[in-house]
């Protein structure tokens, strides 16, 4: 039985990506539409959506990222996002959350709050979800620079805002292991 703290380990940040995905992109697609499906939202607000960028989108998105930046980053780096396999994009229906602030105004400060704790736990069930799968991944946030972009790219609902992007793809090399933390300088355990 494999443990979740296993799995963690296997999550990594994995820059050097290619397009030989180990698994069928099904098998992609099927685990970030259940993980999707699976993760909590407060007051089951269902305040998460993704768009999976594939094929010549993935490379006409980091492409178009980088002529929104004017060239102040680095090509190289773009390229090797670009030769991802594909990207998630990871966004939060503001009018959802909206909706429920008017429904339970008592609540209504949190609830853009819980949304973005909504998206963190997606973005970490599918990166660790893609890591048990064998497949790379990393996060970036080049949003807000590149929203126009992506809202004319892909046809964005108004209202969605975007949060994060998720290169994904075959690994083409490994990371080096992870330096072991002493970690009571950040978890105390009262009794």
């Amino acid at each position: 039985m494999t443990r979740l703290t296993d799995v963690l380990k296997r999550r990594r940040s994995i820059y050097a990506l290619n397009r030989q995905l180990p698994v069928s992109e099904d098998e992609v697609l099927d685990l970030i539409k259940e993980a999707t499906e699976l993760v909590p939202d407060a007051f089951n607000m269902k305040s998460q959506r993704v768009i999976v960028v594939l094929g010549d989108k993935q490379d006409a998105l980091w492409d178009g990222i980088y002529d929104a930046f004017g060239g102040k980053v680095a090509r190289a780096k773009i390229d090797s996002f670009k030769a991802a396999y594909g990207t998630i994009l990871y966004f939060i229906d503001d009018n959802t959350v909206k909706a429920l602030q008017e429904k339970f105004p008592r609540y209504a400060d949190n609830f853009p709050v819980w949304a973005q704790q909504a998206n963190g736990m997606l973005q970490i069930n599918i990166w660790a979800g893609l890591a048990e799968l064998g497949v790379g991944a990393n996060i970036q946030h080049y949003n807000p620079v590149i929203d126009p972009l992506v809202k004319d790219m892909f046809q964005v609902p108004d209202g969605y805002r975007l949060i994060a992007q998720m290169p994904f793809g075959g690994v083409e090399s490994e990371r080096e292991p992870k330096e072991k933390e002493d970690i009571s300088a950040r978890v105390t355990v009262a009794r």
